[in-house]
């Protein structure tokens, strides 16, 4: 049986949707199951009462875990191996004692945040995130403060750039269904995305981080260690990191505008490849292999084993992001996300306010926020007083149905199990923290395009 042919009735949709969730956090929050397990249970809890088939829902567990895991599961590799050649040989003490004297230690959340927002524009939000949370970690290791203080910003502003700024794919799909000009997302993207990067970074962070002492990650703390042990007193110049770090992103960015600036096209399929967020950071890896490690006084052996012993908690992080994309396709495929999706596209709103609910209950009930995102547009899409809407009212929307996408992210996302990993904390805190930071996110974007959707309407 296909998938397009399964159709189950909207209540057992919805009895099987609620009752895979309250499994799955009673498994988590109280029995303290391992959460791959509890993930994967909730899955089949949920395939199963919908009524999907037995073939369908093997089918779409295994389409879950190869979706979902195409690219990002080389990405966590080498950005773990890259992170731990930084830190062992002096990069991220180095970058964190700069940014310390440069923006002082008050205003350090600032430079990441803005850092991140910049980054966040051209890159996927994990490779920026794995490349740059060790300079958080570091400079959370200098001031002994929460490590909340200084990633929070960094991930509020990667969130942000990644889901309101084109040319990152969820924007730029928006945009093309709703039939509305990158140029007016880019720019509502970047005004609105400003104050959300603010109150969602380091206001949000200032706060959290006073009410949870979260520690530098042991994971750190052993790459920490090891180059202490191997310390020769020679750290690397500051500018030569920043390089390393901004190689894949600028092999990125060029592979976008070799697609739009004219003069560029005939070297359009070489940067293409170059700009493959896989290939980038294995060039970078490699790069730093070459300039940090190795002028650190390490040999190509004991590189290779601090590459190695980098890779140890990987396993555990892949697993939750492939829990995060079955259950994710279970719901999808079961149509469950379409069903709420349509219910809130009903409401007599504002269309601004219907695009950030139908994104919102989307991504609640199916979790990636891409996903969310075209799902979105295309129920606003097949509206027809859409077709009589100015383009400024189209790049609202656009900011609207991202910040759906973005809000209220939790344990059926793979961000959600990504964040856990990296800070070690468990899901409450996650909830907490991560949940929080995204839905501050979600609701300032949401208010900003409302404000701009009543000016210019």
């Amino acid at each position: 049986m296909k998938m397009t042919e399964f159709v189950a009735s909207p209540e057992r949709l919805i009895i099987g949707a609620l009752l895979g969730f309250a499994v799955l956090l009673f498994l988590i929050i109280k029995l303290k199951i391992q959460p791959f397990i509890a993930i994967m249970s909730s899955a089949l809890i949920i395939g199963l009462v919908s009524g999907m088939p037995f073939s369908m829902i093997t089918d779409t567990l295994a389409e879950g875990v190869g979706n979902t895991l195409q690219t990002i599961a080389i990405l966590i590799g080498l950005g773990s191996m890259f992170g731990a050649i930084l830190q062992v040989s002096g990069g991220v003490e180095v970058i964190a004692d700069t940014l310390l004297k440069v923006f002082g230690e008050k205003k350090a959340p600032w430079a990441l945040g803005i850092t991140g927002l910049i980054v966040g524009m051209p890159v996927f939000f994990e490779s920026g995130l794995l490349i740059l949370i060790p300079v958080a970690f570091g400079i959370a290791r200098k001031t002994n403060k929460s490590v909340f203080n200084y990633s929070i910003p960094l991930l509020a502003g990667l969130a942000i750039g990644h889901a309101f700024v084109p040319p990152t794919p969820g924007p730029v799909l928006v945009a093309e269904m709703l039939g509305v000009e990158l140029s007016y997302v880019i720019i509502l993207g970047i005004v609105i995305g400003i104050p959300a990067m603010i109150l969602a970074g380091p206001v949000f962070a200032g706060f959290i981080g006073k009410k949870i002492h979260c520690t530098v990650p042991s994971s750190y703390l052993e790459n920490e260690k090891e180059a202490e042990q191997k310390n020769t007193g020679k750290k690397p110049n500051f500018w030569l990191i920043v390089c390393i770090i901004l190689l894949p992103l600028f092999l990125i960015i060029l592979n976008t505008l070799s697609s739009v600036i004219p003069f560029m096209k005939p070297a359009q399929p070489v940067l293409e490849f170059l700009g493959t967020p896989v290939i980038a950071l294995l060039l970078s890896t490699i790069c730093a292999m070459l300039f940090l490690g190795l002028p650190g006084g390490f040999s190509i052996k004991e590189i290779t084993n601090i590459m190695t012993n980098s890779l140890h908690s990987c396993g555990n992080i892949i697993l939750l992001i492939a829990g995060g994309g079955m259950l994710r396709f279970i719901l999808q495929n079961s149509g469950i996300g379409e069903l709420f999706g349509n219910f809130v596209g009903s409401l007599p709103l504002p269309m601004v306010l219907v695009a950030f609910l139908v994104a919102a209950v989307v991504r609640i009930s199916v979790g990636s926020a891409t996903v969310s995102m075209t799902m979105a547009a295309g129920i606003i899409a097949s509206m027809p007083m859409v077709s009589g809407f100015s383009q400024l009212q189209l790049a609202t929307i656009t900011i609207a149905i991202a910040a759906g996408g973005t809000a209220f992210s939790h344990v059926n996302d793979s961000g959600f199990w990504l964040s856990k990993s990296l800070f070690e904390v468990d899901e409450k805190t996650n909830l907490k923290t991560w949940t929080a930071m995204e839905t501050i996110v979600g609701i300032v974007g949401v208010i900003g395009a409302t404000i701009v959707w009543f000016v210019v309407s």
